[in-house]
């Protein structure tokens, strides 16, 4: 009999351990393999030897049922990316320090000696191209083992898929925060500006998902900035003028990503980096309210979202966490098929349109994954209106389907009741 391994890795979501489920539901059904693994942080689990039995702490469906609803990772997580395999760095992981060639041989040694025959990898775009080198590794030296990819990201930005596991949630987080803010904005006679910075720092396809709040009484948020159309403070400032003559308060989305005419970030530090080289970001929202305070001289203020768009599970939305398993169970079933080097997919059947009679419906494949590693799928620009300060109705009926629905939550004591956090080995 042979086994299977999974691991989570990247930022957390609202959905991510919904995909883990829909692996966990396929394996209790399914005879066809013994165990199944899940690695502690992600990859970097294997270096440190922490992995748990999944199939005897998910022995139920019951208890796989309230795994699917608990928001953030299960198992942990790492932003670790692999080197490639032909580098002559070496790396250090848990204040141990590896070449190359040892990394890959570590990975390979755990995969055998625990008879895995299939590994699946649930994240984003630095995950999906470990999921890449994995199985072009695999490939090239005849491991007889399947690599798959189960996609998430609350930044929707990954290729070849409709929209990715975890968004939804997020989407309709943000969409009711920005509902609540209109609320809370509006009491006052003193004019006021309010700038909400919502994460995405290449695509905005989150702060688009603010527009979703817009209903008879509100129509917060006021102005749209997304990263895909150049941002000028000048013309800010003109747009949040034009709006103070109309309404006392306003209220105005920007992705933390938006960039000038040269693809600077607003707000970016000269000489911060991540450890992927991702530009440290110091808060457009912040900056934007200094900007108003000293050319407007009005009440302002800015609110940065944060981590609490990626897990807020008393927010989720039901469609995503349906999706979500779909999406785990369409990888279980690929490698079951002897697939390697792909992710799942979902994707629409019908076309959107700027009219909203179209039915929304699914469905879901695999497609290879060195199509979809370390791209980023941008918003359209028919999404986004001629003046790029607002999104168009096209956006809205893509948006519209991701949020619907609400979970069966259980509570004690007046809060959600989750599945506990997995202790450290």
């Amino acid at each position: 009999m042979s086994n299977l391994c999974i691991a989570q890795s990247g930022g957390p979501t609202a959905a991510i351990n919904a995909s883990l489920a829909g692996v966990l539901r396929e394996f209790l059904k399914d005879e066809s393999y013994n165990k199944i693994f899940g690695l502690r942080f992600g990859i970097t689990g294997i270096f440190t030897n922490e992995y748990v039995a999944l199939d005897e702490l998910f022995d139920t469906e019951e208890k796989i049922d309230r795994l699917s609803l608990t928001p953030s990772m299960f198992l942990g997580s790492c932003r670790y990316k692999l080197p490639d395999v032909d580098s002559d760095n070496t790396i250090e992981i848990a204040d141990k320090t590896y070449s190359t060639r040892e990394v890959y041989e570590m990975i390979f040694n755990f995969f055998s000696e625990h008879e895995i025959k299939s590994f699946f990898y649930i994240g984003g775009n630095d995950s999906m191209d470990t999921v890449l080198k994995l199985s072009e590794y695999a490939k090239e030296y005849n491991y007889d083992i399947r690599i798959c990819g189960i996609p998430k990201t609350i930044d929707n930005d990954l290729p070849l898929i409709d929209h990715t596991p975890g968004f939804g949630s997020a989407a309709k987080y943000i969409a009711s925060s920005l509902l609540e803010i209109s609320h809370d904005t509006s009491i006052y006679r003193i004019p006021s500006v309010t700038i909400v910075e919502i994460m995405g720092r290449d695509a905005g396809w989150l702060t688009a998902a603010s527009a979703l709040a817009r209903n008879e009484y509100s129509s917060v948020p006021d102005r749209i900035y997304l990263p895909e159309v150049p941002f000028s403070v000048d013309s800010f400032v003109d747009d949040v003028a034009a709006v103070l003559k109309e309404k006392r308060n306003v209220v105005v989305a920007v992705s933390e990503g938006i960039r000038d005419r040269n693809g600077r970030y607003i707000c970016e530090s000269e000489s911060a980096h991540d450890k992927f080289g991702h530009v440290m970001l110091s808060g457009a929202g912040k900056y934007l309210e200094n900007v108003i305070k000293d050319t407007l001289g009005v009440k302002v203020r800015s609110v940065e979202v944060n981590i609490l768009q990626r897990v807020a599970g008393h927010m989720t939305s039901k469609t995503d966490i349906l999706e979500s398993e779909m999406l785990g169970a369409t990888s279980y079933k690929a490698a079951k098929e002897g697939k390697t080097g792909v992710m799942s997919v979902i994707n629409r059947v019908n076309p959107i349109s700027a009219s909203s009679d179209s039915e929304y419906l699914v469905e879901y494949s695999t497609e290879r994954i060195e199509l979809i590693a370390n791209g980023v799928r941008k918003v359209p620009r028919e999404y986004i209106n001629e003046e790029g300060n607002d999104v168009t109705p096209l956006m809205i009926n893509y948006l519209k389907p991701l949020i619907q629905g609400e979970v069966d939550l259980s509570y004690r004591d007046g809060l959600p009741l989750y599945q506990g956090i997995l202790k450290n080995c």
